[in-house]
C-alpha cells in the first residue's frame, strides 16, 4: 500500500520552497514513525488554492480575510 497525502493550502503570501520540502519531509516521517510506511513509497502533494476558490461557513477565505 502506497500512501499518499494531499496537503490544500490556500495562495496567500510566500510558500517557500524550503518550506513546502519540510512539509513533505515532515508527512513522510511522521507516516514512517507511527505507522511504519515504506519512505520511498510514500507521495506528499501540496496544491494551493485560490482564496476563491476556497470556503468556511458559507463565505470564502478572500472574503473572509477582507472582513477582519
Amino acid at each position: 500500500m502506497m500512501p499518499y497525502v494531499n496537503i490544500k493550502i490556500t495562495k496567500e503570501g510566500k510558500v517557500t520552497k524550503k518550506q513546502k520540502l519540510a512539509l513533505i519531509s515532515g508527512v513522510t516521517d511522521l507516516l514512517h514513525d507511527v505507522l511504519g510506511r515504506n519512505k520511498a513509497s510514500t507521495v506528499v502533494v501540496i496544491d494551493e488554492v485560490d482564496k476563491d476558490n476556497y470556503g468556511l461557513g458559507g463565505d470564502s477565505i478572500a472574503n473572509i480575510r477582507k472582513k477582519k
